[in-house]
């Protein structure tokens, strides 16, 4: 029987329809962009429609994107690029993030934090957000960087990210100040509209300066990544070797995953502006009621939060995860109990912990993601097989 897939929030597959768009850049259409000639300005064109089509998913300006090799290089290249320049400057530098964000984010913050730069982790409530009031209160006149992820990756809890770049512009305005906001939007986008624009959602996310995403969340390959750089927004590079993006990002541009990353993002305008998206929560929120309704004492971690469609974080106390994820990795199905690159750590999620969970609670935590690619006759099969699976698990002797 084939396999059931939630872990989309691991890595997506690859659609049909990118796999086309990429296939003549392997092949035929393989010069390199920074070529005069015409096999290199063929790619460059490739490049630059690209562009424009990820553009267009955030409401940018295509100058203002910047492709990487992932969301991690992202967010590094977001909070190395804006907070060296002071370090090499020797002046002071505050960092603002929170304490769940993905470890792309907290040990680049660390990294800066060992090399002279002041930083504040925020802790969120019981349900995995980030309370604007403590957030206004760690702002401070050096502060000069805040970087606040979109959804969460491992919850899926979306952070009043709007509201927060609102009260740093403003602060930042009354102290005269300069405070840049970054948000990882990696488990966001594709999921959710964003504007950048200043349009949509009154104009929700238009003081929000740098932005990542990456290319295998939004069913694109993997080693594809952007990071939406604002217009007037001064970047040091992390790379140095050309002129690339702009100076921003040296190294031959990956033509066939650019091209893959501008489809994906073409396709997910598509699936945001039809009734798709409804009909994959209301496929995971039939998921999550059915496992509630039949796995006694389960409950969902950021039940009260705002969500992504397609994220169940699920607690089942007297379980343990990584047996969970392995008992239904052999009927059939896959699943997770925390970030991919986290998969085989001996503690508990950071995520989960800095919710106030207890780490007998965190271990007894898994997650399930869908794809659009997920079926009403696999979410009936997984309402099968997980309780099972977990019945069986409870059953066994303790010790």
């Amino acid at each position: 029987m084939p396999r059931i897939y939630l872990d989309a929030n691991a890595t997506t597959p690859v659609l049909p329809e990118v796999v086309e768009a990429m296939r003549p850049f392997w092949e035929e259409s393989f010069g390199n962009p920074s070529s005069a000639h015409f096999s290199g300005q063929r790619t460059r064109s490739a490049v630059e429609r690209a562009r424009a089509s990820v553009a267009a998913l955030l409401n940018a300006q295509p100058k203002e994107i910047v492709f990487t090799s992932g969301g991690t290089e992202s967010d590094n290249l977001a909070l190395a690029g804006v907070l060296q320049p002071y370090l090499d400057h020797g002046k002071p530098a505050h960092l603002i993030t929170t304490a769940i964000e993905h470890h792309a984010v907290l040990y680049t913050a660390e990294s800066l934090e060992k090399r002279g730069v002041t930083v504040t982790y925020l802790a969120p409530t019981a349900d995995g957000v980030i309370d604007p009031a403590v957030f206004e209160a760690a702002l401070r006149p050096e502060t000069r960087l805040v970087s606040v992820m979109l959804a969460n990756n491992e919850t899926g809890a979306i952070q009043p990210v709007g509201k927060l770049a609102r009260i740093a512009k403003a602060f930042a305005e009354r102290n005269g100040a300069t405070i840049l906001f970054h948000t990882d939007a990696v488990q966001a986008a594709g999921k959710q509209p964003i504007d950048l624009g200043g349009a949509g959602l009154a104009g929700e996310f238009k003081n929000v300066d740098l932005l990542s995403l990456s290319g295998h969340k939004m069913y694109a390959p993997q080693g594809t990544g952007v990071l939406f750089v604002r217009t007037g927004v001064q970047l040091a590079p992390l790379f140095h070797g050309g002129p690339h993006e702009r100076q921003r990002r040296a190294g031959t541009e990956n033509v066939p995953g650019i091209v893959a990353l501008g489809r994906a993002a073409e396709l997910a305008r598509t699936w945001l502006a039809s009734d798709a998206p409804a009909a994959l929560h209301s496929l995971t929120t039939r998921l999550e009621a059915g496992l509630l309704s039949s796995i006694p004492d389960a409950a969902i971690n950021a039940a009260h939060a705002p969500r992504v469609p397609n994220t169940i974080n699920l607690r089942i106390p007297g379980i343990d995860a990584e047996s969970l994820i392995i008992a239904l990795d052999v009927k059939g199905i896959s699943a997770s109990f925390g970030a991919a690159c986290q998969s085989g750590a001996t503690e508990p999620s950071h995520v989960l912990t800095a919710m106030g969970l207890t780490h007998a609670e965190a271990r007894s935590s898994i997650r399930l993601s869908l794809s659009r690619l997920t079926t009403e006759e696999e979410v009936d099969r997984a309402l099968e097989i997980i309780p099972t699976a977990v019945k069986r698990l409870r059953a066994l002797p303790k010790g």
